[in-house]
């Protein structure tokens, strides 16, 4: 894990938001000061290497540069990048930065809830070995998430204003593309990085 943006200390309780943040949104700031209520400290995880997508839109830089935005601007964020992209490639990656004692507690919303806990992985039982280090904090998405099983025991819900529920990052690159309002959707810090990365030359 390298940082982005740290905040000082030694958190007891980490959050990890991980996403592609093509570009950040409300809802990824909704989702990170959600979670501030169970953990002390939020970390905004930029993967190198998506499992399921490209890298498209803007670039790695690009999108670490919002995200160090975003993070200078609140006390209890921290924006760093990671070599892996799963939820276990990121946790592995975490005791080297924080240190062996920390407590970590993944945040997603729904949509992304069932990717994790549906992935392929080679071994069956793998998400369960999973849940055992680290907790999932999931935000409704469309729907709330509805754990089964053992699952329910590391699985927690995340409250979440109704109002950014629905707000995606493809969306934005959408309302770009159209011509439409879009500056709404995402933090004001960094709309304009927004502009200059996704909108074309008048």
């Amino acid at each position: 894990m390298e940082f982005i943006s740290r905040r000082p200390g030694v958190p007891a309780r980490l959050g990890i938001l991980p996403g592609s943040f093509n570009p950040p949104t409300r809802a990824h700031l909704a989702l990170a000061e959600a979670a501030l209520a169970e953990v002390d400290q939020v970390v905004l995880v930029l993967p190198r290497a998506f499992p399921h997508k490209s890298y498209d839109g803007a670039s790695f830089s690009q999108r670490a540069e919002m995200l160090r935005a975003l993070a200078d601007r609140h006390p209890r964020l921290t924006a760093a990048s990671s070599d892996g992209g799963l939820f276990i490639e990121i946790a592995d990656e975490c005791p080297a930065a924080y240190g062996a004692d920390v407590e970590l507690a993944f945040v997603c919303g729904r949509d992304a809830a069932e990717r994790v806990v549906g992935w392929n992985y080679d071994n069956p039982n793998t998400i369960n070995r999973m849940l055992e280090n680290f907790q999932l904090l999931v935000a409704r998405r469309d729907g709330a998430y509805e754990p089964s099983g053992s699952l329910c025991r590391h699985i927690r819900a995340l409250a979440v204003a109704a109002d950014v529920n629905s707000i995606s990052s493809s969306d934005v690159r959408r309302r770009i593309r159209e011509g439409i309002p879009w500056a709404h959707l995402v933090p004001d810090v960094i709309v304009p990085m927004v502009r200059r990365f996704y909108c074309a030359p008048a």
